[in-house]
């Protein structure tokens, strides 16, 4: 818990307002908190002492507040930043599962399941996320996930309608595979996901880089023009992508034969975007995530409004299946490319 990460951008607007200024926040009280790592630069000590929030050293302890039964009305797991170690898919393996493990046997031990929200995407190897997802339906937990890239802002404001003749759609995203491509994933499907038929799943995966990833644009396979108005659409170091040597692409067909693209160009792009080519208009729509850092990243306060909803409803204001597809393509993906960019089917993915 540092100022700038995670938990100080969600757990600081419920103890300081949605702009951490002492202003207006949501309706949403602390309760309690369990820290798993401590930095020389922890703030989670500190806002405990300043806002009489006790600090516990287990996640059993924090969801029944030290006592004997579970008082609260909602969690968030953030297992996000930290020391932990890496996988060979250049995976960094964050407690997630053991978390949301914790927080459910807690649930069984004391009778008493409540919301859960598990910040960005479940896992993040794929046993792992398909285990919370199985371990949530179980339980019968209300659950949410994901990127707060699905709802912040968007430039410019674009109107994909639900059931929307969506003929193709190219992806852009930034910085590294693991950490940033699952927003870059989640920004793609959150607006591929309102076409006509709705989801249905992925049938394969496969991860490109090199000549092999440019060569789907120059052979038609990946529109050139759609992929020109997403770059355009992203702040860029060089006008030319295919100059970002470490530029990987994520391409996967969903069940319905829809296309879905995302180049990764942490070289060159500075930012995620995504254009799209509806059925029987010529101009394509293209759009970017709005990342403003001030008022302390307000995606976040988005994100947290879903969270609140969800916790005084009782019902996800979003599919966690959502963040489930889309970790589900990340982890095919790095795993393609671990396999030296063999396309993988993905049964589990329908």
């Amino acid at each position: 818990y540092e100022k700038g990460l995670h938990a100080d951008v969600l757990i600081g607007k419920i103890l300081e307002g949605w702009k951490q200024d002492g202003g207006p926040g949501p309706a949403l009280k602390l309760a309690s908190m369990y820290v798993d790592q401590f930095t020389d630069r922890d703030m989670a000590r500190a806002m405990s002492k300043k806002y009489d929030v006790p600090l516990f050293d287990s996640i059993e302890k924090a969801l029944t507040v030290g006592g004997d039964q579970i008082p609260v009305d909602g969690v968030i797991s953030i297992g996000e930043h930290g020391e932990y170690p890496w996988n060979e898919l250049e995976q960094h393996l964050y407690p997630r599962r053991r978390f949301f493990r914790e927080i459910t046997d807690a649930f069984e031990k004391h009778g008493r399941v409540v919301p859960v929200f598990n910040d960005k995407n479940l896992g993040p190897e794929w046993t792992d996320a398909n285990w919370m997802y199985d371990r949530a339906l179980e339980l019968k937990i209300p659950f949410m996930a994901g990127s707060s890239m699905t709802v912040g802002a968007r430039t410019p404001e674009i109107s994909v309608p639900l059931g929307a003749d969506i003929e193709m759609a190219v992806g852009i995203g930034y910085s590294g595979l693991d950490i940033y491509g699952i927003h870059a994933l989640e920004f793609f499907q959150c607006h591929v996901e309102r076409r006509r038929g709705a989801e249905s799943g992925v049938r394969w995966v496969q991860c490109l880089e090199g000549e092999a990833m440019w060569k789907t644009l120059d052979d038609g396979v990946v529109s050139q023009k759609l992929f020109d108005a997403a770059f355009a659409a992203v702040p860029h170091q060089n006008d030319d992508a295919r100059d970002d040597k470490e530029a990987t692409l994520f391409l996967f067909e969903y069940h319905d034969g829809f296309l879905g693209a995302v180049f990764m160009l942490p070289q060159v792009a500075a930012g995620t975007s995504i254009a799209i080519k509806l059925k029987g208009q010529e101009e394509h729509l293209a759009t970017r995530f709005d990342e403003q850092p001030e008022p302390r990243h307000p995606h976040f306060a988005w994100l947290l409004k879903g969270i609140e909803r969800m916790f005084h409803t009782g019902r996800p204001s979003y599919p966690v299946e959502r963040t489930l597809l889309t970790g589900g393509i990340l982890d095919r993906a790095l795993t393609s490319r671990f396999r030296k960019h063999e396309k993988l089917m993905t049964p589990e993915l329908a």
